[in-house]
């Protein structure tokens, strides 16, 4: 709007100059303006016609020449008022502070006027003319952001008078330029009230930024640990309703919403916040806490998800049934919104129905999808479109089967969240570099889905640069260890396969026969030495056998000991008979009663000295069983020596009757 002057009168004003060496009458100048385009009109009257009396006037009042130029002669007309001192002059008139007037200015302040603005022109009077409507608004405009930085400078005067900073207020009032409007119109009105009729826009603007205790409001946001562009957001997200600010962040900490979370509450759940009632928000959190998230955990909750207190009863509703009626209870959904509370007032509903058809399109039930989102709820917050399809079809050309995707999804979720070129891309090709089957990457991605989600340097490359220098593993076979047991690339080196090597090391295996057995058996690496000691026990002080025979069959560690060692290792003594550890522990107990019964008759024919061609065909025939030759320890049945049997047979029975002795 523009602004008004105190008092409405024409500006004239008349210079009388004489001639000191001359006595000429003097000479008048009058200076009138019009409004659309500012120009002034100079008009010189004098009593004498005679021209060589009067000198010329540019010689006159050289210190204020810029307004004796303007006497010139009546055929010259001057050039329109320029936009500078036009600008200038309405500076002047809506300026906080007046600046000191100086000798010979044609604003003066007479004796009779109260202030300065009473002897300045009407801004109509000024700019009264025929002038387009451009200038009208420009010069609107103009007036409106002197108005603006008039308003800013009283609000800093009263952050001046709350103690504030001059760095931290002004870098407040910058951004609180749709709150000084705000107050800049209040003013405004208020000068339509009785008791502000007659008073200036500075006092009205100052009444109402002390009514609205904005100041202390400030302070208390600041102690409550909020920063000033967070301030700033708040109280022009409010729109006046300051009061309110305090109000809904008192109830906020009531539900342990603490500190600068305060402040995220109020900017991300919407204006509206500031219209609610705390009736209807305590009962947004009561149904809450009702189906399963503790009143503890609310603060949390609604500091990463304010969106809740700004949806109605109805909506919050409708979206906490969409996970019940998956089957969850109120502890699983509890714990789901506490894992992610943006699974419950972030997306769309509609969104959230197109992700859980798209889980359902791997083979999975509601109830399934329901108990994969309580465990992993942060699926819900993934793009189909960016993460999932380009996923599917990576996995997809790397054979991984729908079976195997499902598998993925359900063992490692987490995998369908991560980027696939930066995250999985890469640690693929690693396979491929360590000499991995481009055939087998597939089945090593299903084996063990945590691959995808390690760290390529700080956990897949030191364990394969372990397994290369510290556990014998040769190049040549660092991609059949990670194809057979990708497991080992989850295993700690410190707490897990520096343990187990130097372990093994200590039973006086060499490093390269290690590697050679990791080879075979790379899950060696990954039991507990508490499991490991018994067996090598009972292998060695028990059974009797070398340390050769565990070389050649490590996966001998990965039976049970009281389940399949022992009770075939009695039958093995009990029957007179021995095999080797391959044969003794891989075959299933059907195959194995097959076996010692061949190998009991064999022997029977061998002590009553029948030993033909039909024991060579028995064999044959036990062999077709077992798919593999049966051996007694260290010496072939089949021998046709009979003095070599003989000894073999006495030497067996040593071992078998020390056995005995042992387990007695």
């Amino acid at each position: 709007m523009m602004p008004c002057q105190t008092k409405s009168h024409h500006l004239s004003a008349i210079l009388h100059l004489h001639d000191r060496r001359h006595s000429a009458s003097p000479t008048t100048l009058h200076f009138s303006f019009t409004t659309s385009k500012p120009s002034l009109l100079i008009t010189a009257t004098s009593s004498s016609s005679s021209t060589h009396q009067h000198p010329d006037p540019t010689t006159l009042r050289t210190h204020n020449a810029k307004s004796t130029t303007l006497l010139h002669h009546p055929s010259h007309q001057p050039d329109p008022i320029a936009k500078k001192p036009e600008v200038k002059l309405l500076e002047l008139s809506l300026a906080r502070k007046r600046t000191p007037q100086f000798p010979g200015s044609i604003y003066v302040q007479s004796p009779s006027d109260i202030d300065v603005s009473t002897s300045l022109p009407p801004l109509q009077n000024l700019f009264d003319g025929d002038g387009s409507n451009d200038d009208d608004e420009e010069m609107l405009m103009r007036a409106l952001e002197i108005r603006r930085k008039v308003t800013m400078e009283i609000f800093k005067e009263a952050m001046r008078r709350g103690k504030f900073g001059i760095t931290y207020y002004t870098n407040l009032a910058s951004r609180l330029l749709d709150f000084l409007d705000y107050v800049m119109i209040q003013a405004a009105s208020m000068k339509q009230l009785p008791e502000f009729s007659g008073s200036s826009f500075n006092l009205r603007a100052k009444t109402f930024i002390d009514d609205s205790n904005v100041v202390p409001l400030i302070r208390w946001l600041k102690h409550n640990e909020l920063s000033y562009p967070q301030i700033a957001k708040i109280i022009c997200s409010a729109r006046g309703n300051l009061d309110s600010v305090r109000r809904i962040a008192e109830w906020l900490k009531t539900i342990h919403v603490k500190g600068r979370s305060i402040g995220v509450v109020f900017l991300r759940s919407g204006g509206n916040i500031f219209d609610r009632s705390i009736e209807e928000l305590e009962e947004i959190v009561g149904y809450l806490e009702s189906n399963g998230v503790r009143m503890d955990w609310m603060g949390y909750v609604m500091s990463r998800c304010p969106e809740l207190l700004s949806f109605s009863m109805e909506e919050v509703k409708t979206r906490t049934n969409f996970y019940l009626d998956m089957g969850m209870n109120e502890k699983d959904f509890g714990t789901m919104v506490y894992d992610y509370p943006k699974v419950l007032g972030y997306l769309s509903l509609e969104v959230m129905n197109q992700k859980v058809a798209y889980l359902k399109e791997f083979g999975l039930g509601n109830e399934d999808v329901g108990r994969l989102l309580a465990f992993k709820p942060q699926l819900m917050g993934c793009s189909i479109e960016e993460r999932w399809k380009p996923l599917i079809k990576y996995l997809y050309y790397h054979r991984v089967s729908r079976d195997g995707m499902r598998r993925i999804l359900i063992v490692k979720p987490m995998v369908f969240c991560v980027d696939l070129e930066s995250n999985i891309v890469p640690k693929v090709q690693f396979l491929r570099d360590i000499g991995v089957q481009e055939e087998a990457i597939g089945n090593v991605l299903v084996k063990f889905p945590p691959l995808l989600t390690y760290s390529l340097y700080k956990k897949i490359r030191p364990v394969v640069i372990f397994l290369l220098t510290k556990a014998g593993v040769s190049q040549k076979d660092i991609g059949k260890v990670i194809a057979l047991g990708p497991e080992l690339l989850g295993c700690s080196i410190a707490k897990k396969l520096d343990l187990n090597v130097k372990y093994f090391l200590s039973l006086g295996i060499p490093l390269r026969l290690l590697g050679k057995m990791i080879a075979d058996f790379p899950m060696l690496l990954r039991y507990n030495i508490d499991v490991l000691r018994p067996k090598y026990r009972y292998l060695r002080r028990t059974m009797v056998r070398p340390l050769q025979d565990l070389t050649e069959f490590p996966r001998f560690f990965s039976y049970s000991l009281d389940g399949r060692i022992i009770p075939r290792h009695k039958i093995l003594v009990e029957n007179r008979i021995n095999f080797k550890l391959r044969y003794m522990l891989s075959s299933t107990d059907g195959e194995f009663n097959q076996r010692v019964q061949d190998a009991v008759e064999r022997r029977r024919k061998f002590e009553s000295g029948i030993v033909d061609e039909q024991s060579s065909n028995s064999q044959s025939g036990d062999d077709s069983i077992s798919s593999e030759p049966v051996d007694f320890y260290e010496n072939d049945s089949s021998s046709s020596d009979s003095e070599t049997m003989e000894d073999s047979l006495v030497s067996f029975e040593k071992e078998v009757s020390h056995s005995l002795l042992d387990l007695g």
